[in-house]
């Protein structure tokens, strides 16, 4: 957060401090894409995404969950952008049994978070969120999920305030479910 805010030397000093505190740690895995992608850059080579460590690392793409629900998922912009995570959340989640997964019409198109930048930049933030909505609620989807708590938090409060009847759900929960 204090490096998206632009408290550079914060930042570096905790992403320094990170490094050093996890340094005897073969893998580190996060369920955050921004986190890993700012860790990345100062030198945290051993910190993955959830997403990337299980297909990438663990050679795992059907972790023997079941979902049975209709399921849209939001591709996060560090996700995309930074990581370039490519399909493996969607291949994780095509094998997740009894998910009806459908697809949001512009998915890559940011939610409008951002960290402070929905603070910042409120009338643009709410403006991007509400464009994700409709293409969320146009799917008719039971649930959001996502690799990234922070576009969740974003899209999910919007759908609670609208009373939507769409759940907001991290990826992590979804590929965990034994439904």
């Amino acid at each position: 957060m204090h490096g998206n805010s632009g408290y550079a030397d914060h930042g570096d000093a905790l992403a320094e401090r990170f490094v050093r505190v996890f340094s005897d740690f073969e893998f580190v895995v996060s369920p955050s894409a921004s986190c890993v992608a700012f860790l990345r850059e100062h030198g945290a080579e051993h910190v993955f995404e959830l997403t990337e460590f299980l297909v990438d690392e663990l050679g795992v793409e059907d972790v023997g969950a079941s979902f049975p629900h209709r399921v849209a998922y939001h591709p996060t912009c560090h996700s995309l952008r930074l990581l370039k995570v490519g399909d493996r959340p969607l291949r994780l989640l095509r094998a997740v049994q009894g998910i009806d997964l459908v697809e949001i019409e512009d998915a890559q198109e940011c939610c409008g978070f951002g960290g402070t930048f929905a603070v910042k930049n409120a009338d643009t933030s709410m403006a991007m969120l509400s464009d994700k909505l409709r293409h969320l609620l146009d799917t008719r989807a039971e649930v959001c999920t996502s690799a990234d708590n922070s576009c969740l938090m974003h899209i999910g409060g919007a759908l609670r305030r609208q009373r939507a009847g769409v759940r907001a759900v991290h990826l992590a929960e979804t590929l965990a479910a034994q439904e």
